[in-house]
């Protein structure tokens, strides 16, 4: 059965004011900007403003897109109008020429259209979007099918250690038991709960992802019970909570970390009795449901800070299985690498990229702070800057600066970025070498591309904190980077660090 809570986990400005109007297409726009990759479901007809302003259908995070900046017309032709932005909106297409494939770019003059295809490429300013067929998206981190020997959708599974966890969790799937999952952020806790579910009695019901950092103490309590008609202003009709739409299937909490004590008192409830109270109800009502928990957080420690109720810990943790981080399975990265390549290529209507070796080893060289959720980021804006067969390292930006020491195998649990400087001294001169060899190929000095790449990571950090209102821990999970990370970030960056908020204790 599919996700009813599809919708409700996209966030607001994931969806254009049209296609949320409209009937939906099969396209999708995919925005590389920031550092960052976001899709956009777009529409059957109408048009789709991009631009800086949020007050587009899609904005795009970036200082080099004007504030209003283009328009996508959507119907039987798509084209794009440039709106008489500052720095121009230009198209890249691939053209066969003979035995070879060149690739050409076409700037647009501003108030101009011009008709695109699908898997074209187009900048506005350094940012580059791209409209890709919804059927053929990248799925989520980690579940592919490019493994040998394995189905559809399972994913890729080599590290022994990996492989021992999903045997453990086939096991736990037939059971009842609640299930804690632990791990990094972008380390593939939800594609291991996903793979729990499937393999669960209730694989024919609704799988149901909440993201509990995502929502507001109020919102969450009426998104997770339910309402009745009248609790509050807006209340025009009674709403069944997501905890309702998930019967005879699996919720899985994820970030249950974040949670707030209000919040926390009504889940132990709704586990102890399996009932939901709506809010505004008098009455509960059963609910027949199997409940799995994530967290990038330590829970116990937690509870020994008094910022997570015991009671409900040792509910959620019947029983913990904790991820790797990807840098403790570099096994798996060069498979998990092809099987993206592989399906973003089949998006933009292209064969899939060969790797070149030194890419590969630049690959299992990156200590990969944002565990799978970087690495699919990565290769997605690689595939579509190679623009050919091969992908070369200087195609995948990587942040040389947190390359671990190449001589030292990666412990489970390094944080390459707390290293001493000295210690970095080596394989940041070996990156360079390796960057001024790729700027030679593309033209680019390496030291331009670095500044332009710290620039734009310390543009997303600062966004990111002031989208969570000073919060490092949110602000971290917000960009996929661990805390201690993001809190490295800060310092080499210069960022001041928020002052913690006074309670009124």
């Amino acid at each position: 059965m599919p996700n009813r809570n599809d919708a409700r986990n996209h966030a607001p400005n994931d969806t254009p004011n049209d296609a949320r109007s409209g009937a939906p297409s099969a396209l999708e726009l995919t925005v590389f900007a920031g550092g960052r990759v976001t899709r956009h479901p777009l529409p059957a007809e109408g048009r789709v403003s991009l631009g800086r302003s949020k007050e587009n259908d899609v904005p795009i995070d970036d200082s080099s897109v004007s504030r209003r900046h283009a328009i996508i017309h959507l119907g039987p032709r798509i084209a794009i109008e440039d709106l008489g932005s500052a720095n121009g909106t230009r198209l890249r297409r691939e053209r066969s020429a003979g035995p070879t494939t060149k690739l050409l770019e076409l700037q647009l003059e501003p108030g101009k259209t011009m008709e695109l295809s699908v898997g074209d490429a187009v900048n506005l300013g350094s940012a580059l979007i791209v409209i890709v067929p919804r059927e053929g998206a990248v799925p989520r981190e980690g579940a592919t099918s490019a493994a040998p020997g394995q189905g559809p959708g399972e994913p890729i599974v080599i590290d022994p250690a990996m492989q021992k966890l999903y045997a453990l969790a086939e096991r736990v799937a037939g059971s009842p038991i609640t299930v804690l999952l632990l791990g990094e952020t972008g380390a593939g806790k939800e594609v291991l709960a996903e793979h729990i579910h499937r393999r669960s009695p209730r694989a024919q019901g609704p799988f149901l992802r909440l993201n509990c950092a995502a929502l507001s103490e109020s919102l969450l309590e009426s998104e997770l019970f339910g309402h009745e008609k009248g609790a509050f202003t807006s209340a025009g009709q009674a709403k069944p909570g997501l905890l309702e739409t998930a019967e005879k299937g699996t919720v899985l909490l994820d970030e249950v970390g974040e949670l707030p004590p209000s919040i926390q008192v009504k889940l132990l409830r709704v586990l102890e009795d399996r009932k939901v109270m709506r809010v505004g109800g008098l009455s509960p009502r059963p609910i027949d449901v199997r409940f799995l928990s994530a967290t990038n957080r330590d829970l116990a420690a937690e509870v020994k800070r008094g910022a997570f109720r015991e009671d409900l810990f040792f509910r959620l943790n019947g029983i913990a299985l904790t991820i790797p981080p990807l840098r403790a399975r570099v096994a798996e990265i060069a498979p998990l690498a092809r099987a993206i390549a592989e399906r973003t290529a089949g998006a933009l209507g292209r064969r899939a990229p060969a790797f070149a070796p030194e890419t590969i080893a630049a690959l299992e060289a990156h200590p990969w702070p944002g565990n799978i959720r970087e690495l699919r980021n990565v290769i997605e804006r690689a595939v579509v800057l190679s623009g050919g067969d091969t992908v070369h390292p200087e195609h995948l930006l990587l942040d040389a600066a947190a390359a671990p020491p190449a001589a030292a195998p990666l412990a489970p649990t390094l944080d390459t970025s707390l290293a001493p400087a000295a210690a970095t001294v080596a394989p940041a001169a070996a990156a360079k070498a390796d960057e001024d060899a790729g700027a030679a190929r593309s033209g680019q000095s390496a030291g331009d591309l670095r500044r332009e790449l710290d620039a734009i990571e310390r543009r997303r950090i600062v966004d990111a904190l002031e989208q969570c209102a000073g919060n490092q821990t949110q602000a971290a999970a917000l960009l996929g980077m661990p805390r201690r990370t993001f809190v490295a970030r800060l310092d080499a960056y210069g960022i001041p660090r928020p002052r913690k908020r006074k309670s009124n204790d």
